[in-house]
């Protein structure tokens, strides 16, 4: 899935991918080179294009990203991703969700220090 270590264990880089990627496509549409070079610039690693194409499919599937094509000036055109307000609100819900097991996870974790 990536070339290099990320700061945290692979399993919850995959995991949290979905989310992820719509956490940066909130701040504006991009392609998805863009894509994989700001989630490595978060500290997720470099994600092959096998990671993150079929993720990227999906969540247009589900209608969470809309694409467009840009044609290439000097290359091959590139597909841009742009979150929907359907993404949006799922981006907000997964957040919520994972603010809530965060919580758990702290509460279980503590029980004993008490």
């Amino acid at each position: 899935m990536t070339d290099d270590i990320s700061r945290w264990p692979l399993p919850w880089v995959r995991a949290l991918l979905e989310p992820a990627i719509l956490g940066v496509l909130s701040s504006g549409p991009g392609h998805g080179y863009a894509v994989a070079a700001s989630l490595e610039a978060a500290g997720l690693g470099r994600l092959k294009g096998g990671s993150l194409y079929p993720v990227l499919a999906r969540l247009e599937e589900r209608g969470d990203v809309t694409t467009t094509w840009t044609p290439g000036e000097s290359g091959p055109g590139r597909r841009s991703y742009t979150l929907t307000e359907q993404g949006r609100a799922r981006l907000a819900d997964d957040l919520a969700a994972l603010r809530d097991l965060q919580a758990t996870l702290v509460r279980l974790a503590t029980k004993g220090e008490r």
